[in-house]
């Protein structure tokens, strides 16, 4: 599983300890594979950039699994593990969640420790399960969640049991649609599948209607600043240990003057307040998970892939789970982000359980094998 290090080259920076989430799964009598390949030090949507070559989506495997959490996801969609962990600073659990039809929740922000993971950005960094349903994924979170005193990170709130929190109705409650900027420009397939998912989750609910929601500034000088705190030191001595477009990135981020960061982080905080306020007239947020089907890993050499659509709720913090919706017409999935407000892990997975239950795409397997070469 996905908890330290991003390749053997980088060894001697993984910390002497598991990652507490790791030895919370180990108390929970789950059994460690081992761990995945994934973006190099999470710094990249695509998980084509490693020590060890990309990582292929099992859905079509000239496509990226997305990332940066791309092995783990990958290794879930293709059967090889009951469920992984990823981390999730601007999309990296969802993103890959969606293009490997998996289900993956990014909890709210101090829900899960971090202590032990090598970090992107502390301010924005979620640990979170990947699994193969929801109840897998609230199985996982059942173990993870709680308050670790030795990382500042977390909260001290109370832990619910997420699994039995699935039995929960949800004809009460109210959604809102988040349309802009997340259905701006979206690829027709998902236009259509989200659509269609939004018509089952209206008989599921009481109301749905259409909301804004507060627009996030530039925070990336968050992230950049505190992702060269951690890298400095080797940075500066080792800088060819790196792949080349991970080294200029953490090179970049040197020039970040200390003024933009502090406003670029008490921006954050503000930002986490003013999400609080769309919850006193809706109950959970839906979006699209990307607006863009897998592209191939050759494309992801010159473009990212975006994040436009995951990072907002890393900024907010707040819970958000991507869950298998659709196929495009070339038979790449689609997935679904179902938000809630801090702390509701407990109805989040309730209301994505009860759509995963009322559709059958996450009954949907990749055809694996030599002939599952190219995009089906």
């Amino acid at each position: 599983m996905r908890t330290t290090a991003a390749s053997e080259v980088f060894k001697h920076r993984v910390p002497s300890e598991d990652a507490e989430v790791a030895r919370r799964l180990k108390s929970g009598g789950a059994i460690l594979l081992g761990k995945l390949n994934l973006h190099e030090f999470a710094m990249g949507g695509s998980s084509a950039v490693s020590y060890f070559g990309p990582v292929h989506n099992p859905w079509a495997l000239d496509r990226t699994p997305g990332g940066s959490s791309g092995g783990p996801a990958a290794a879930v969609a293709a059967d090889l593990c009951f469920g992984s962990l990823g981390t999730d600073t601007a999309g990296s659990i969802r993103i890959p969640a969606g293009y490997c039809s998996i289900v993956g929740l990014k909890p709210t922000y101090g829900r899960v420790s971090i202590r032990g993971v090598i970090p992107l950005s502390w301010s924005l960094d979620h640990v979170g399960p990947m699994c193969k349903t929801v109840e897998d994924t609230a199985l996982m979170l059942d173990i993870i969640a709680g308050y670790d005193e030795r990382d500042p990170t977390t909260a001290d709130v109370p832990v619910s049991s997420y699994a039995r929190a699935l039995r929960t109705g949800t004809a009460k409650w109210r959604l809102g649609v988040a349309r802009e900027p997340f259905f701006d420009k979206l690829d027709p397939d998902i236009a259509k599948a989200t659509e269609d998912a939004i018509q089952v989750l209206r008989k599921l609910t009481a109301s749905v209607e259409d909301v804004r929601l507060p627009q996030p500034p530039n925070l990336l000088p968050t992230l950049t600043a505190e992702a060269y705190a951690y890298h400095a030191q080797w940075i500066t001595k080792t800088p060819e240990q790196y792949q080349p477009t991970t080294r200029a990135a953490i090179e970049r981020a040197a020039d970040v003057r200390g003024s933009v960061y502090a406003d670029a982080r008490r921006e954050l905080d503000r930002m986490r307040r003013e999400i609080k306020k769309v919850f006193a007239q809706v109950d959970f947020l839906i979006t699209p998970t990307s607006p863009e089907p897998p592209v191939t890993i050759e494309e992801v050499r010159t473009r990212a892939v975006s994040a436009r659509n995951t990072l907002p709720f890393d900024i907010f913090g707040i819970p958000t789970i991507d869950v298998p919706c659709g196929f495009t017409n070339a038979g790449l999935p689609i997935g679904l982000q179902i938000s809630g407000p801090p702390f509701a892990e407990p109805a989040v997975l309730a209301l994505a359980h009860a759509y995963e239950q009322a559709t059958e795409w996450h009954r949907n397997r990749p055809r694996l094998g030599d002939a599952a070469q190219t995009t089906p």
